[in-house]
């Protein structure tokens, strides 16, 4: 049974990492391996498939996260993240500062790829975290959780937009309620989840090479507006193709060239660009020094990008291992409400592939006919395949191992806290959106 193939390559994968202290990079690859004979690929096609998804989830993640990353560390160096941290703390107080979080985290991550958002957010975060001495998961995994949530629950992420497209409902709309389930569920999870006893027991340290160990004085940081103007740059970029493709369905010269500064790539490139100069030369440090900062960025980024691309290798095992189509079968008949099947799918499938897209898509085509006969709003539907794709995060997933490396946690601690949180998000989300279309039907909307 393909399920139980699944269950026990995880359990062999946490054997390997926790007990035999394996590196990930390497144990990803072995158990995807295993998997790949099981699953009765050509033992000659196996290199293929291990390189289709290396390169998908490397070609995906790889500049983003290094541009970011790079990014991150410039503004990190300069003190320009330490001057976006102060002014929070004046701003919000120390109490404040996981509302703090979770307010930028959710505007930015309503257009943002939970990537490029997160490797954006980050180094505010650690310098927050060394500013204020506080436990790296009490200010970081706020900005996870809600990160998290936009990804996943809301266009225009590529899994809800794809699915929007499938089931032919408004994504303008689709926005609009998602917003009514997704916000009060993520705040709700990003404020509880780290005062409870298991998260609180655990207190990784920063990792090094991606934070400045120096504490500036104030008139060595630069001003608050170019710290938040390099900050915010990728977001306007990115938000602002977003909106583009959304308001418009005419194609022309201007509209292509929104879209490509807009691409995260070109965002972060551009942005990278504006920051060396910003926190260079403008302020009296060498290309040099500035270089330098870049490299350290590059180096600590070798290993995380090695991980993520080895958990891609094992997603694409999965998936060429006819895992989604078992999937497909098992459930075709099932005779439950289509919402909750439509999130059940979801959600087996997130389990199983790993890829929170590949199971929206999935999903998507399994429920595709129970949409238009079944009476529901298209866009709810589109939610509640959208919900269910955030649940149970783990081994599978390569969203997984950048949290647990860029918060260096052990694999059993980043279980606990991101297996868990992606889940209860699932089932609020579940719950909102089935009443969330008691509301629309009431209303008649």
């Amino acid at each position: 049974m393909p399920l139980v193939v699944v269950g026990i390559s995880v359990l062999v994968l946490l054997l390997l990492m926790t007990k035999l202290r394996l590196n990930g990079f390497a144990a990803l690859l072995l158990v995807a391996v295993g998997v790949a004979l099981v699953r009765g690929i050509p033992a000659a096609e196996i290199p293929d498939v291990l390189a289709e998804g290396i390169g998908g989830q490397i070609g995906d993640t790889m500049l983003t996260i290094g541009l970011g990353a790079m990014v991150g560390r410039v503004m990190g160096d300069s003190g320009a993240a330490q001057r976006i941290a102060t002014r929070l703390l004046d701003v919000c107080g120390p109490r404040g500062v996981q509302i703090a979080m979770v307010l930028t985290a959710m505007l930015i991550g309503v257009t943002m790829f939970y990537e490029v958002a997160f490797v954006i957010i980050v180094p505010v975060a650690f310098t927050l975290v060394r500013v204020t001495r506080s436990n790296l998961l009490w200010v970081g995994l706020p900005m996870s959780i809600a990160l998290s949530t936009m990804h996943s629950f809301l266009p225009p992420h590529p899994g809800p937009t794809a699915v929007a497209a499938t089931f032919d409902a408004s994504v303008g709309l689709t926005l609009f309620y998602g917003l009514f389930v997704a916000v009060p569920a993520g705040a709700l999870v990003a404020l509880v989840w780290p005062r409870l006893p298991f998260v609180r027991a655990m207190n990784p340290s920063l990792p090094k090479g991606l934070v400045s160990d120096r504490v500036f004085e104030d008139d060595e940081m630069p001003g608050i507006g170019w710290a938040l103007a390099v900050a915010l740059l990728p977001v306007v970029l990115i938000a602002g193709a977003a909106v583009t493709d959304m308001a418009t369905s005419t194609r022309n010269e201007a509209v292509h060239a929104v879209e490509f500064l807009g691409s995260a790539p070109v965002a972060l490139l551009l942005t990278l660009l504006v920051a060396i100069w910003a926190f260079g030369p403008r302020i009296g440090r060498s290309l040099a020094e500035v270089s330098a900062s870049c490299k350290g960025a590059a180096q600590a980024m070798a290993m995380i990008l090695l991980v993520i691309g080895a958990g891609g290798a094992f997603k694409q095992v999965l998936v060429d291992g006819g895992i989604s189509e078992y999937i497909k079968d098992a459930t075709h008949g099932w005779s439950i409400s289509p919402i909750i099947l439509a999130w059940l799918v979801a959600a087996i499938l997130r389990v199983a592939l790993g890829s929170a897209t590949v199971a929206v898509v999935t999903a998507s085509g399994v429920v595709l006919p129970l949409v238009a006969g079944s009476g529901i709003h298209p866009e709810i539907m589109v939610l509640a395949v959208s919900c269910g794709s955030i649940a149970f995060s783990h081994v599978n997933d390569p969203g997984f191992w950048m949290f647990k490396e860029y918060f260096n946690l052990s694999v059993l601690d980043a279980i606990k806290a991101r297996t868990t949180y992606t889940t209860v998000l699932a089932v609020l989300g579940l719950g909102g959106v089935l009443a969330l279309e008691r509301v629309l039907d009431a209303l008649s909307l």
